[in-house]
């Protein structure tokens, strides 16, 4: 693709690659808003930087690859952003003993005839459940058991300590444990 003007290969890239951009953004945030906004600034990010583009890649690639900067980003911030959510999960399930509270032991979940992530019906409420985390516990979730990142990749991205994303991440299994016996189970 041989355009000289930096506009009008934005222009271009913007036809051509949005629809891909946006989709990678979604499955990455779970959030159309999110993936929205992440969509526009990397193509912000293009137009600044427009010329360090060389060609050298295929300019697909090079978008990818800021939308993929601008995502760790996104989870960076999120994760630093202070928890509103429910953070004391741990004192309502456990007593002082560290024994399972009246009514929170986990309930053994139904057999299904076939995968519950095969459910669109499972699918939409889990997506649910996990945009109820708190946003650091969805980053820290999402990462590990949606982009199957390892622990200490997830740390340095995150900037915390293997014992803290440990807990947080215990900590958002138990919450979607309970969202999901609520929401799906009806336990």
């Amino acid at each position: 693709m041989s355009i000289e003007k930096p506009a009008e290969a934005i222009t271009c890239w913007v036809q051509l690659y949005s629809d891909h951009l946006y989709s990678r953004a979604l499955h990455k945030t779970s959030s159309k808003e999110t993936a929205e906004d992440l969509v526009q600034e990397t193509f912000l990010a293009a137009v600044k930087a427009f010329d360090k583009f060389r060609g050298d890649s295929q300019p697909k690639t090079w978008l990818l690859a800021i939308l993929n900067n601008k995502i760790n980003d996104h989870f960076r911030k999120s994760y630093r952003t202070p928890v509103v959510a429910d953070d004391d999960i741990i004192d309502r399930i456990f007593d002082e003993k560290e024994h399972w509270r009246k009514g929170q032991i986990p309930q053994q979940w139904p057999e299904a005839d076939k995968s519950l992530l095969d459910d669109a019906g499972f699918q939409s409420q889990l997506h649910n459940c996990l945009k109820a985390l708190p946003p650091n516990w969805h980053a820290a979730v999402q990462l590990k058991f949606i982009d199957a990142k390892n622990g200490s990749e997830i740390c340095q991205e995150l900037g915390i300590t293997d014992t803290n994303f440990w807990q947080i991440l215990h900590r958002a299994k138990l919450q979607l444990r309970k969202c999901l016996e609520y929401n799906w189970f009806k336990l």
